[in-house]
């Protein structure tokens, strides 16, 4: 894999980022950019800030101190209402766990942020259909998340993270509740179709063999920036 635009101007970056819950400081000045399709890993043991910078960079949590930019503008001095539109129409997020809605089916949950932006149901489900082929869970399309297993649960995440077409995806340790298959077919449909699509990913793990799918790895250790490499 190659190195993306080393030479251009990061599409989303956070500088010098502190934040602490409650006493304990999960953040301690950490900095971090991601470029237009790239595929970035943040890396670090439990504790060590990841999910936290996750929060602030996608505009969920507030920095405590330093700031958050994305596409030239502060995200971090943003009212919450441009946040969530932001959310719903330039960031996906995937979580360790899915977090998709139990009472509703594999197409509809992918649906629902489609017509959360204005669209129709059919229109919406249509799309959401293409979505669930892509990462082959079109079959499952009238299962419950208790229904699914885990590698269909997160495929399903996927299809929903990436149906609106997003800048960016932010992925919260998004194979750490699967077997080794289930995480390289995830990984292999997250990176294949980010690529394919231009899409720049966030991944947060602590699994090295996960880190090997992105372009760049940045390493975090008590909330502060340590290590930034390639990977390959």
């Amino acid at each position: 894999m190659s190195n993306k635009g080393d030479t251009s101007a990061p599409l989303l970056a956070g500088r010098d980022l502190v934040k602490a819950h409650g006493r304990t400081r999960a953040l301690c000045g950490a900095s971090v950019d991601l470029r237009a399709g790239e595929i970035l890993a943040v890396t670090g043991t439990s504790g060590s800030g990841k999910s936290t910078l996750l929060h602030c960079l996608a505009g969920i949590v507030r920095p405590d101190q330093g700031s958050v930019a994305y596409d030239g503008q502060r995200l971090d001095r943003l009212p919450e209402k441009r946040l969530s539109e932001l959310r719903r129409s330039d960031f996906g997020v995937v979580f360790q766990f899915g977090q998709l809605i139990p009472e509703l089916t594999a197409f509809d949950n992918v649906a629902l942020p489609l017509m959360l932006a204005g669209a129709s149901r059919t229109e919406a489900r249509s799309r959401a259909g293409e979505w669930l082929e892509r990462f082959g869970v079109l079959g499952q399309q009238e299962l419950r998340p208790g229904e699914m297993s885990g590698g269909q649960a997160q495929r399903v995440s996927l299809a929903r993270a990436l149906v609106t077409g997003p800048k960016v995806v932010f992925a919260d340790e998004p194979t750490g509740a699967l077997d080794s298959l289930a995480s390289e077919q995830v990984m292999t449909a997250l990176t294949h179709t980010a690529r394919e699509s231009g899409t720049a990913v966030l991944l947060i793990t602590h699994d090295a063999q996960v880190a090997a799918y992105a372009d760049r790895e940045v390493r975090l250790s008590d909330g502060a920036t340590v290590a930034a490499e390639v990977t390959a």
